[in-house]
């Protein structure tokens, strides 16, 4: 599938609650083959600006026909948006997109080792420029951490299990294929549910694990408040229950206000407002979008709408 052809998930249903005012500042955190900074590009006007990042150099090889002055790429991870808004002089923004989870060009890349479908090394690193490899880390880590990994991140009820099974392997030589894993987990794993792997939930946890995944979308939030100007939306698709219980209760404990002590002798109106406006319920893709493309089908997005109140 070529860039240009991959359309991801919710495309118009985010672009779209983001309210693109056309000389507007917005950032697209992950900015994979580009598909919502398409669109967002063209709902900007000759003034807009789009701040597009991705920790994975591979999606701006990979970035099309897009050659717009008013974009900008920055091969960073967006934990560090505070910095990136820094570096180009940016103090606040209209909007910022976090299209969470893993892209096609990832999954679809047998070099990557992030999938169980094709032979490869042990990769999973979603930055290959830094950092330990799934097989590294699997190589060093104890029975221990392996399965609360396993199963705090992939919510696998197998953990401890899978963790023996890896560390019996492991002293017989290095366990660094995506199908050597695969193997092992389902020696152990007998049920899983209909249709799914049962490396699945392994392979989600290792990957969450190497990238620090759930570290750095705890890290983004309270940036992302900070960055919007009042009127400026945040819109976040999750594609597991980690980061979506990580995405909903920081929206809905900024959108409420600060607790304060009972029985103060305050006025409604004197009361500190909270920063974030909740907009609409939680959405999800349409039945046909899910048919068109199945990887849609866990996909969950919120919004949310930056208030006057102060930080």
């Amino acid at each position: 599938m070529s860039p240009g052809s991959h359309s991801p998930v919710l495309l118009h249903a985010a672009v779209t609650s983001l309210k693109v005012r056309p000389d507007g500042i917005y950032v697209d955190c992950t900015f994979g083959r580009g598909g919502h900074s398409r669109e967002i590009l063209a709902r900007l006007g000759t003034r807009g600006r789009l701040i597009a990042m991705d920790r994975d150099q591979a999606a701006f090889e990979a970035r099309g026909e897009i050659d717009d002055e008013r974009l900008q790429l920055v091969h960073e991870n967006f934990g560090d948006l505070r910095k990136v808004l820094r570096a180009h002089r940016i103090a606040q923004v209209d909007g910022i997109l976090l299209d969470l989870g893993m892209s096609s060009l990832q999954l679809d890349d047998p070099r990557r080792g992030f999938s169980f479908r094709f032979d490869a090394p042990l990769d999973m690193r979603m930055d290959t420029s830094c950092g330990a490899t799934a097989a590294e880390w699997l190589a060093g880590a104890d029975e221990l951490e392996l399965r609360e990994i396993i199963r705090n991140y992939g919510e696998e009820r197998f953990a401890k299990q899978i963790a023996a099974a890896v560390v019996a392997a492991r002293a017989r030589g290095p366990v660094a294929t995506t199908r050597e894993l695969a193997r092992i987990v389902a020696q152990v794993v007998r049920t899983r549910e209909p249709g799914q792997n049962p490396a699945t939930r392994t392979f989600q946890a290792l990957r969450i694990h190497v990238n620090q995944e759930l570290e750095e979308l705890t890290r983004v939030l309270p940036q992302c408040v900070a960055a919007l100007t009042p009127g400026g939306r945040l819109v976040a698709i999750s594609f597991h229950s980690l980061e979506d219980r990580i995405v909903k209760r920081f929206l809905r404990a900024h959108s409420q206000p600060p607790q304060l002590p009972k029985r103060l002798p305050l006025r409604a109106a004197e009361l500190p407002q909270p920063q974030l406006k909740l907009i609409g319920k939680m959405q999800r893709p349409s039945a046909d979008e899910i048919a068109a493309n199945p990887r849609a089908r866990s996909a969950v997005m919120r919004v949310a709408e930056r208030t006057e109140a102060a930080l």
